[in-house]
This record gives structure tokens, sequence and C-alpha cells, in this order.
């Protein structure tokens, strides 16, 4: 596992955490909620910089290619499509939404780290 894990491994797991919270409080998804899910992107994002930086340096993936970059571009979209959701449904079931996207961030991550060693 590298660091890129457990950066997404961490952030996903808070993300989830305070949104499965919100959700249990019967709260609507609020900035909180949906600023954490963009932390989620935004690890994602550290994630695709990093293994740029990896693929040019010349680290070579283990795996497939295509299904290594798949991961992470499905994994890239799920953020916004869960905030998109959660706008559009302002109901304490968009929080529960939310929380899934930190738990399916972390497995995407988790594959992605067997399919790149």
């Amino acid at each position: 596992m590298d660091a890129y894990f457990y950066i997404i491994l961490v952030v996903g797991l808070l993300s989830s955490g305070i949104c499965l919270g919100a959700g249990i409080l019967k709260k609507s998804p609020n900035d909180f909620t949906i600023l954490s899910v963009a932390a989620v992107e935004l690890a994602l994002l550290v994630y695709l910089v990093g293994s740029i930086v990896r693929v040019i340096a010349g680290e070579p993936i283990a795996g497939e290619a295509w299904e290594f970059w798949g991961y992470l571009a499905t994994a890239m979209l799920l953020p916004p499509a869960a905030v998109y959701w959660s706008i559009l449904e302002r109901t304490r079931w968009s929080n529960f939404v939310l929380a899934a996207v930190g738990v399916t961030a972390l497995v995407m991550a988790a594959r992605m780290n067997q399919i790149w060693y």
C-alpha cells in the first residue's frame, strides 16, 4: 500500500463518518457534509496527479493500465454525482448517499493499488 491509498483511507472514512452521522441525526445535507465529500474528490485528484507523475517517471503499472485508469476515472466521478444528488434531494437520505462515496472511493483505491503493484 502506498501513501495515496492511506490518504484516501483517512479522508474517505472521515467523510463517510461525518455524512453517516448527519444522516442518523436526521439532518439534511449541509456545507459540512458536502465539503467532506469534496475532500474525497481532492484526495482522488492528488492520487491522479501522483499516478501521472509516477508513470512519467517510468514506474510501470503491473496490471492492466486501462483498468487502473478506468477505476480512477470512475472513482473521481462519484463525488460530483453524489453532491449533485444531495442538491437535488435535500432529505436526510442524501447524507447516506454522500456517506457511500468515501467507502466506495476507499474500496476502489484498494483495487487500484492491487492493479498498480
